[in-house]
């Protein structure tokens, strides 16, 4: 058969392929960025529903808008902008999952051969959406505070990219989190240049400790800054709500890609999704959420002090749901998985994340959806197995 050109370099997910593994009996998984669904807020949704279907009849579950529910749209506007009043609902558009905002972005900008800049290590799904409409991904070097400015320059004196793709909260895969000062810097670097960027923000409400810190769309406002955010790592994945906040005429233009790919997002899921939002228990969930992956984090970083050996180093990030890993130098986290899988434990090697293949010492360890005694067992399975790593 013939396919379209698009499809030769297509290849699939790495972690994809590492979860199809973990969902064999007595595996314990720091593989997928999953949250822990022990604590998915069921009788809250089912009261939810119930109060829906009360309220609002059938239209639940009709047809809705393709930018998506109004309530619902101006609830997300008010908690991006509480104050001003300068993004409204034409500025937002309903999504299934953050993953349909970059498919979206990337149909809207990108041609084949054009070039997106990103962050060195990267999310991997962005990755795969921006290579699928061909483009050339060029990676940035970044550092414990995020993407570094000074490299970002130098890059953009050769070449311009359509946009720069960066997560600058408890970043996809390294958990590192843009810093201010940076912030600051990059929207500057962005406002001369008149450049896009788009700000994939997933992991946001999820900080532990430490100073919130403002978004780049809301430093930069809507005219060069596109936001993506998700009820997913908030809430519940299998719902697939998310958004985009732009300026109205991206918006629009989004909207027009959309109707051509799904029509809509699923109105049962926006109506539940506002419903709860209304009724009070986010907040004390998104409290419940914090207090317990910063409890898992620290159950991780102790039982890697106890098990890892000490040419092993790793981070410490002030909220998300990864750590970052490093191995010695020369080593390589594809061939350590095998023997870690033997051991009915699993991670992602880090190497995937990175667009010019470099990271082969590198590992991803989830550590929202594991309870604190498979994470014992499980760092200490991998413990064994580093061993010959002490040198």
């Amino acid at each position: 058969m013939t396919y379209a050109k698009r499809i030769s370099g297509l290849k699939s997910s790495a972690i994809r392929e590492i979860l199809k593994i973990t969902e064999r009996p007595g595996i314990i998984s720091f593989a997928g960025g999953l949250p822990a669904p022990e604590l998915f807020p069921l009788k809250e949704v089912a009261t939810a529903v119930q109060r829906l279907f009360s309220k609002y009849g059938p239209s639940v579950l009709q047809y809705s808008l393709t930018e998506g529910l109004g309530r619902l749209r101006e609830k997300i506007s008010r908690m991006l902008d509480p104050n001003t009043g300068r993004i409204g609902v034409g500025n937002i558009i309903i999504t299934q999952g953050s993953q349909q905002g970059l498919d979206l972005v990337a149909k809207l900008y990108l041609d084949e051969g054009d070039v997106v800049f990103t962050e060195n290590p990267s999310y991997l799904g962005a990755l795969q959406s921006f290579r699928l409409f061909q483009a050339e991904v060029r990676p940035v070097p970044s550092d414990e505070n995020g993407i570094r400015t000074d490299s970002l320059i130098k890059a953009l004196q050769d070449e311009r990219p359509a946009f720069i793709y960066l997560m600058p909260n408890f970043q996809n895969p390294t958990g590192i989190s843009l810093s201010l000062e940076r912030r600051r810097q990059l929207v500057e670097i962005v406002k001369e240049r008149d450049l896009v960027v788009v700000e994939d923000d997933p992991y946001g409400a999820l900080r532990f400790s430490g100073e919130k810190l403002p978004s780049l769309f809301e430093l930069g406002g809507a005219g060069n800054f596109i936001y993506l955010s998700s009820f997913s790592k908030t809430i519940a994945p299998g719902l697939r709500v998310a958004y985009v906040a732009a300026e109205e005429e991206v918006i629009g233009k989004l909207a027009v890609l959309k109707q051509g790919t799904d029509l809509q997002t699923n109105t049962l899921g926006q109506y539940l999704v506002s419903e709860y939002l209304e009724s009070g228990d986010y907040r004390e969930h998104i409290g419940l959420l914090r207090k317990t992956y910063a409890y898992r984090r620290d159950c991780m970083l102790s039982a890697m002090e106890r098990h890892f050996p000490e040419t092993v180093t790793w981070n410490r990030p002030e909220g998300g749901m990864f750590l970052w890993v490093k191995l010695p130098d020369g080593s390589d986290a594809a061939e350590l998985l095998p023997r870690c899988l033997e051991r009915n434990v699993a991670f992602v090697p880090g190497r995937e994340f990175f667009p010019d293949g470099s990271g082969e010492n590198t590992i991803r360890l989830n550590f929202s959806n594991a309870d604190p005694e498979n994470i014992e067992e499980g760092i200490g399975r991998m413990g064994e197995v580093m061993k010959p790593m002490s040198g």
